[in-house]
């Protein structure tokens, strides 16, 4: 009932529900009087010539389950919350089902994970059994926006190079799974200046890379790149503090080209990583992220 803004509907919900029981009871009744009966056991009323109207008696097993699953539906919802906003009286939650649920799993999970407990990243990237269990949790929580095969996708990152927005130690990736990444690159056509300026710093990015660009246009944008400088340095090598890319090698997580580079400063981007530590237990994030740094060390592949 949290959907609701105000007692009102709770107390209406809860009306409904009771009137809703008391009307079959009443049924109950209406249906089970007799009403006066004619010589041959019919009411009297005839159609069409010969078709009587009888008014035979509910089956008294009928009848019976039929009390006893409206009283059954009353002790429900006097026990289990069904009527408004009242608890009920066992206090039952789905929530709170599901953590006890979560808590007997992590018990049960425990033992297994136990043997991995404070061993190092390095250690567990070689251990055939560990990296069997992240490439599982891999597979069930990372799989859909970086791959089977961890090589990413335009917008997610490739796992396997050495490539890190953020950085690529062991401690830096069990954080990033942990709490999740936000990235935002904020609109700038308007702080370089606009109009040509815009295609002018695209391709002094192109060049910082050995990428394929107009000279003369990224002689004019190295100037107007200054405004780009506060995030990706001024050697354009970036900033894993702040999720900045290195603009001075060939990866290209959004797109590659002079176009894909002005529609970026042009529109800016944002892009998010969910937070997994309501999802997996510590045990759990420390398997995956070995398992994640062995995949662009060597590690996982050579096990």
């Amino acid at each position: 009932m949290s959907d609701f803004f105000n007692h009102g509907w709770s107390v209406f919900v809860a009306a409904v529900t009771v009137v809703s029981l008391i009307a079959c009871l009443w049924l109950l009744i209406v249906a089970s009087r007799r009403v006066p009966m004619a010589d041959d056991g019919s009411t009297g009323h005839v159609w069409d010539g010969d078709l009587k109207e009888m008014n035979n008696p509910l089956p008294r097993w009928w009848a019976v389950l039929f009390v006893v699953t409206v009283f059954a539906g009353g002790g429900y919802l006097a026990m289990y919350p069904g009527l408004g906003s009242h608890p009920g009286q066992l206090g039952w939650t789905s929530e709170r089902e599901f953590q006890e649920e979560q808590a007997k799993a992590r018990e049960a999970m425990a033992a297994q994970y136990a043997p991995f407990a404070g061993q190092p990243a390095e250690v567990l990237a070689k251990d055939s059994t560990a990296m069997g269990i992240g490439e599982r949790l891999f597979l069930n929580n990372c799989a859909a926006c970086h791959g089977s095969d961890a090589r990413g996708s335009k917008g997610f990152p490739d796992l396997t190079d050495r490539d890190w927005l953020y950085g690529g130690t062991p401690a830096i990736i069990e954080e990033t799974i942990r709490k999740g990444r936000h990235g935002m690159m904020p609109p700038m056509a308007e702080a370089i200046g606009g109009g040509a300026n815009v295609s002018n710093v695209a391709n002094y990015v192109l060049s910082l890379s050995g990428s394929p660009h107009d000279w003369v246009k990224a002689m004019d944008g190295k100037e107007k790149f200054a405004a780009c400088a506060a995030c990706h340095g001024v050697g354009g090598k970036g900033n894993p503090a702040l999720g900045a890319p290195n603009l001075t090698d060939k990866v290209w997580l959004h797109g590659w080209g002079e176009q894909a580079i002005v529609n970026i400063v042009t529109q800016g981007k944002s892009s998010m990583m969910p937070a997994h530590e309501s999802r997996l237990t510590d045990e759990q994030i420390h398997v995956l992220a070995a398992y994640v740094w062995g995949l662009s060390n060597g590690a996982a592949a050579s096990r």
